[in-house]
């Protein structure tokens, strides 16, 4: 099989493809047309330093140093100051992916030809990238405007033979890595260093990681809701496309074309057609207003990203040799909204399906025993993994103020207003990370109830996956340590292991599922 390759500046990224590079199943490499614009570019600023034109970040000092002249035998020196001194970041380092993932961003954008960054600064960070050699990234220090300047700084002092690097799961430093990687420190010239640390990277990698998370977690969040549907003998009727068509919000009627095949020809859902049960509760019924709510959150999220991704975000932007232009397109405010509507949705769809688990265990259904486990009272059965549930929404609760709502100005007060999309996008993985854990419990308790419809059957898709859940977690008929049972259906959650088989199932039985958004609710569209 050929390799799959991705031309930085020519072709459009999108988050799919992005993370095929982090991953190491594509390799990005600088395009030809890409090469001609960065080269044009980068004279520009030699002729710019040449004529001794004023131009900001050329020739000047920084934020509110902009005044100060640097001579032209100080630009290069300058670079590196400013590298060294904006390295000011603390607090864990970062996951490597989310490092490797600011540099395929970073790549891309300055590979649109607009930053003056010459080519083989550009030639070093793919080597970086190919070779899985990440620089090590504190987690805190960004304000989310004029860049994310103090992580981008520690993102690129390998480029000068400082900082460190994970590479083959050791931390080194830059300076004794570099060798080995056949690299040579380099010596930036004028702009290049603020071409670095100017820009929403370490905003936008972060966001698009939690992007691919949250979306398994929707996708997650529909099957285990499935099952909840089908242990709590719940309705289908809700999720009829006629019904949606009134209504016609995107992800309301992708969840309920997703139900809908999910609960497709089950003998547990015709077994109840006809009882004197008139409404489900709404963490049934309602799964396609509010995970399809979620969804549409995630659809803006992902709209954003495409725009910025492929967007040029360092300052000042070089558009011509006579038109260099200090603006603001570093400024994180377009995501830290949309991240901050992100993580509210994120919380809503753990709420949720916290309840649906709460009305698994009530008792209250018939068939179904108290804390889904016969002989209630010696045994407690899944009562406590409901309250763990129940904590992980209420500290997903907390983290729900916006945290582009906040601004502090800095630089003595030259960078007056700030995004925080840098917090914003770290929490939203914080709030992932809950989610995760509260499906998990929603799957651990969908199908334990699943099995009191035996000898019933559901459909192929649900059946496939309560046997892929079995391989790992017996049914429950005594206490147990039941951390072990969540911790292995976290797993199941987080690998995406139960949706790629109920997409298979889907696929290979042409079954109904191919609603008119599924591609727009991708991550490659």
């Amino acid at each position: 099989m050929s390799e799959q390759l991705f031309a930085y500046g020519d072709e459009r990224l999108t988050p799919a493809l992005a993370l095929d590079i982090v991953h190491g199943r594509r390799r990005g490499y600088l395009g030809k047309k890409a090469t001609e614009r960065i080269k044009a570019s980068h004279q520009m600023v030699q002729d710019i330093v040449a004529s001794e034109e004023t131009v900001y970040g050329i020739n000047t000092g920084f934020g509110p140093l902009c005044t100060t002249k640097i001579s032209a035998g100080e630009t290069r020196e300058l670079q590196h100051n400013i590298l060294k001194s904006h390295s000011s970041g603390i607090g864990d380092p970062i996951q490597p992916e989310i490092a490797k993932l600011m540099l395929v961003l970073k790549v891309h954008g300055l590979s649109q030809g607009y930053s003056g960054i010459a080519p083989q600064t550009l030639d070093f960070m793919i080597q970086l990238i190919d070779q899985d050699a990440i620089p090590v990234v504190p987690c805190q220090g960004s304000v989310g405007a004029s860049g994310d300047l103090a992580p981008l700084a520690h993102l690129f002092l390998p480029l000068i033979g400082l900082g460190h690097c994970t590479f083959n799961g050791n931390v080194l430093a830059a300076e004794e890595l570099l060798p080995q990687l056949g690299l040579q420190p380099l010596q930036l010239g004028p702009k290049e260093g603020l071409a670095l640390i100017n820009g929403t990277q370490f905003i936008a990698a972060h966001a698009l990681w939690g992007l691919a998370r949250f979306q398994n977690c929707l996708d997650n969040a529909d099957l285990a809701g499935a099952f909840s549907i089908e242990a709590l003998l719940g309705s289908r009727r809700p999720f009829d496309a006629e019904l949606h068509q009134l209504r016609p919000y995107k992800g309301a009627q992708f969840v309920a074309a997703h139900l809908r095949t999910l609960l497709h020809d089950s003998e547990i859902v015709e077994s109840h057609k006809n009882c004197a049960n008139v409404q489900d509760p709404y963490s049934l019924r309602c799964m396609p207003q509010v995970h399809g709510a979620s969804r549409d959150a995630w659809l803006h999220l992902k709209e954003t990203l495409l725009t910025e991704i492929n967007a040029v975000t360092d300052n000042p932007i070089i558009l011509s040799r006579e038109k260099a232009i200090s603006g603001g397109h570093f400024h994180g405010q377009p995501l830290a909204l949309p991240i901050d509507y992100a993580s509210l949705a994120v919380c809503e769809l753990g709420s949720i399906s916290e309840r649906r688990t709460y009305f698994l265990l009530d008792g209250a259904r018939e068939g179904l025993p108290k804390f889904l486990i016969q002989n209630s009272g010696l045994h407690s059965g899944l009562m406590i993994p409901q309250y763990a549930a129940a904590a992980l929404v209420s500290e997903n609760k907390t983290m729900c103020f916006p945290a582009s709502a906040d601004s502090i100005p800095t630089s003595m007060g030259q960078e007056d207003h700030v995004s925080m999309g840098s917090i914003g996008s770290r929490k939203l993985n914080r709030l992932i990370d809950n989610l995760e854990k509260i499906i998990a419990i929603e799957l651990l308790c969908g199908n334990q109830g699943f099995e009191f419809r035996k000898p019933l059957k559901a459909n192929p898709i649900l059946e496939a996956c309560h046997a892929e859940v079995r391989k790992t977690i017996d049914f429950i008929t005594e206490d147990r340590i039941f951390a072990e049972d969540m911790q292995a259906s976290l797993d199941l959650v987080r690998s995406g292991k139960l949706i790629d088989l109920a997409g298979r199932i889907i696929r290979d039985r042409n079954l109904a599922f191919d609603s008119e958004f599924r591609t727009e609710f991708s991550l490659g569209a």
